[in-house]
């Protein structure tokens, strides 16, 4: 994208308003068209101005966030990153704000770490500059199919799944296509510290037949068991005898992620080989790429998401161009492939 990205910034707080102008106004990739106190100001801006992305708070008078995104969605789809503090009762709002349709969450800002600020600006930037290109996805309506396998195909298999922008709704529709019988699952999707859980915990209440837990350090693997690495941690697997088991710890940015995909496809790598499946889906950048290629090159099958189902394909374009990826298949096939693997 050679134009600049056209941003509008919509929260009530004029406060964090000039924060994020001023700090975005000096990208040069970034052209702030303007912007709103709350959602009936930024949807006139919006229709006027037509900007390829916006910023938006959740919390907010007269139109809470998530009925304007759900009016956005319908009328006038835009990619939406959504910029919220990290209040417990915000946690699960970001988490449905995903699920109708924002492509990517961001904590807010906060006015007591100035010196960290330029770094915090300069990562919503990028997601900004990337995001602006996202593909919004339509809603299925289909009933997801369930695929099946026995249980004792799946034995001392491990399924090793790397996300990011868009990544919270395509797990979904992978663990919701997924029988109890599956071998266990690790999941690196990247997410900000405290909203991994409420991630986990709803992934649990909409995939019944599953097991969906915050990973914690030591955590066994068993069939059915799906671990997603904790905010600003890394997650490694690990065996013990025919057990698999997670490590959770910290540790320098990887790919400038903590948790990267890179860290736990290295690992799976490492301890499972060819008893491993990994599986890297829409994202924007490179983490996961040069893990994918060492799961491959021990022996593990790998697939990754085709462009036309990404909401951004970085992360899988990266994989393919470099030999990573085994197969490349749609969103909607990736339960079935993942049990065709197993059973062949």
């Amino acid at each position: 994208m050679s134009e600049k990205v056209k941003v509008i910034i919509v929260d009530d707080s004029a406060v964090v308003r000039s924060i994020l102008q001023k700090g975005f106004s000096k990208d040069s990739r970034i052209e702030v068209l303007g912007t709103a106190g709350d959602a009936y100001e930024a949807r006139d801006m919006i229709i006027e101005l037509k900007p390829d992305i916006i910023t938006l708070d959740l919390n907010m008078p007269r139109m809470n966030g998530l009925e304007f995104i759900s009016v956005l969605m319908k009328h006038w789809p835009i990619p939406i990153i959504v910029i919220s503090s990290l209040l417990n009762d915000n946690r699960e709002l970001c988490i449905k704000a995903l699920e109708l349709g924002a492509i990517d969450l961001f904590p807010k800002p906060q006015y007591d770490v100035a010196n960290r600020l330029p770094k915090v600006i300069s990562q919503l930037c990028d997601m900004l500059y990337h995001g602006a290109k996202a593909r919004l996805q339509q809603k299925s309506s289909s009933l997801m199919v369930k695929h099946q396998l026995t249980s004792s195909l799946a034995t001392g298999k491990v399924i090793v799944i790397g996300a990011s922008t868009g990544g919270t709704e395509a797990i979904r529709h992978v663990l919701e296509g997924l029988p109890g019988t599956i071998p266990g699952i690790v999941i690196v999707q990247h997410m900000p510290e405290g909203f991994t859980k409420s991630f986990a915990d709803r992934l649990n209440q909409i995939c019944l037949e599953l097991d969906v837990k915050e990973a914690e350090n030591g955590d066994i693997l068993r069939n059915g068991l799906v671990l997603i690495a904790p905010g600003d941690n890394h997650m490694l697997l690990k065996k013990q005898g025919s057990q698999y088991f997670v490590e959770v710890k910290k540790g320098p940015l990887v790919n400038r992620h903590r948790p990267s995909v890179d860290v736990i496809f290295h690992s799976a790598a490492e301890c499972a080989g060819k008893n491993a499946i990994g599986v890297i889906l829409t994202g924007m950048g490179a983490d996961g790429a040069k893990g994918m290629l060492e799961m491959r090159n021990s022996g593990a099958l790998t697939i990754a998401q085709d462009e036309a189902s990404c909401v951004v394909y970085g992360m899988p374009k990266e994989a393919v161009e470099n030999g990573g990826a085994g197969k490349v298949v749609s969103l909607d096939k990736i339960p079935s492939t993942l049990i065709e693997m197993l059973k062949s």
